[in-house]
């Protein structure tokens, strides 16, 4: 019978062939924890009087939410992970000497590699299915427990196919391809399911169309998100010190889906999510018809940090300044991507036209610092969530949309086609 590519990632580690349904226990190759959840993973492993990591080299600790430190609380929840790296010579360490988002700074360093398992205690873990990896957030304590012992158990899922046919149209990206996808199946539409991403339209995504596109798959319920590897995700990792070599898997013709979505891409428009739900989707069309007046755009997090983000938009402020109404906040993922950017010019054209650009943080996004909403306040944003109270004030509005329609909306005042403001 044949295999997904979910399932042959499995048997590889199992080391006997596996499908959807069993419950298998394997071992993990890269365990990812950051400034919030980590602490908690620690206190289990010491609880369990455990002295040393399973796999050292396989464990990373990232501070990325509240980094530098919000407050005193956050300081202090820092240094328990800076304490424990510190005793155990941790490797993969990275604080403000070399910081990132995680699901962007990772995949930079070459730390997740195509076939990989990867676990973090991050919803947004799934990211790195982009790289044709199996990759899943899970519990402080499931770390725990693999840091204790260098697996863990898994059921391995039942594969949703998107396939995803055509060329995209202009300002069309993986944020929109996903965000139609929530919209088809709805925020519970793939529960404890992968995501298989397949089609004509792949080739013309690039890797951080592919980052965006696997990042959300959780807002569909889904337990990971999967792009196989191909000519693109060679080149990505051509240029990094891989921490493994790579693990090519692909899906069988005659694998078992529940599913199969077909999306004409040729066709779609970008896509924006309104209140308060990721599949609440609505054409960029619709958007425009209703004159949604915005008071703040947010380019930046593990979904939209990247440096093609920052680019789309320097390309759109470019000469201009951004609406006397608006804030427009720019997060890049990494510092490697901020640095890369000024010297492309890119932040240089984002502070000119008036935006702000901050150091690589989730804080926002969560509604913890660094753009928080205040009550009443509308914005438009390239996170990944806009539930009640995501970002701030509870009585606030969040507009998902890729980063060139919040560029566009930063100048204009309203969401716009970023034609109108070039």
């Amino acid at each position: 019978m044949g295999q997904t590519i979910t399932e042959k990632i499995f048997s590889q580690h199992a080391g006997r062939d596996v499908y959807a349904g069993e419950i298998v226990r394997v071992p993990i190759d890269m365990v990812i924890g950051n400034d919030i959840t980590t602490p908690i993973s620690i206190k289990a492993f010491e609880d369990s009087k455990a002295e040393t990591l399973a796999n050292p080299d396989g464990f990373s600790i990232v501070l990325d939410h509240f980094i530098p430190a919000k407050d005193i609380a956050s300081a202090n929840q820092a240094r328990i992970s800076r304490d424990f790296a510190k005793k155990h010579k941790l490797k993969n360490f990275f604080d403000e000497k070399d910081m990132g988002i995680e699901h962007a700074l990772l995949p930079e360093k070459g730390l997740v590699v195509t076939g990989d398992v990867i676990i973090g205690a991050d919803s947004h873990t799934c990211t790195h299915g982009a790289l044709g990896a199996f990759s899943t957030g899970m519990g402080s304590t499931d770390l725990a427990f693999a840091m204790i012992t260098g697996g863990n158990w898994f059921k391995v899922p039942q594969s949703i196919k998107v396939i995803f046919e055509g060329k995209p149209q202009p300002y069309v990206t993986g944020k929109d391809l996903i965000l139609e996808v929530i919209r088809m199946i709805g925020v519970d539409g793939a529960l404890y399911q992968t995501l298989e991403f397949t089609g004509s339209t792949i080739p013309y995504l690039t890797m951080d169309d592919r980052f965006s596109l696997c990042n959300m798959a959780i807002e569909a319920g889904a337990k990971s998100g999967i792009v196989a590897y191909d000519s693109i995700t060679e080149a990505f990792l051509s240029d990094k010190p891989l921490a493994r070599p790579v693990r090519i898997h692909t899906s069988d013709a005659d694998a078992s889906y529940v599913q199969t979505l077909h999306i004409d891409v040729a066709k779609l428009e970008p896509v924006l999510a309104y209140p308060f739900l990721p599949s609440n989707g609505h054409s960029l069309s619709q958007a425009i018809a209703d004159r949604i007046k915005i008071d703040q755009a947010f380019i930046g997090s593990c979904t939209n940090g990247r440096l093609s983000d920052l680019k789309t938009a320097a390309d759109i402020l470019r000469g201009k300044r951004v609406h006397e109404d608006v804030r427009l906040i720019v997060t890049p993922g990494t510092q490697r991507i901020a640095q890369e950017a000024q010297r492309l010019g890119y932040i240089d054209t984002i502070i000119d036209a008036g935006g702000v650009v901050s150091n690589p943080t989730c804080g926002a996004c969560l509604g913890g610092y660094m753009g928080i909403l205040g009550d009443g306040e509308v914005a438009i944003s390239t996170t990944n969530r806009n539930f009640v109270g995501r970002m701030g004030s509870r009585t606030s509005k969040v507009y998902l949309s890729n980063s060139a329609l919040a560029a566009a909306a930063a100048v204009a005042g309203y969401i716009v086609h970023p034609d109108s403001v070039r």
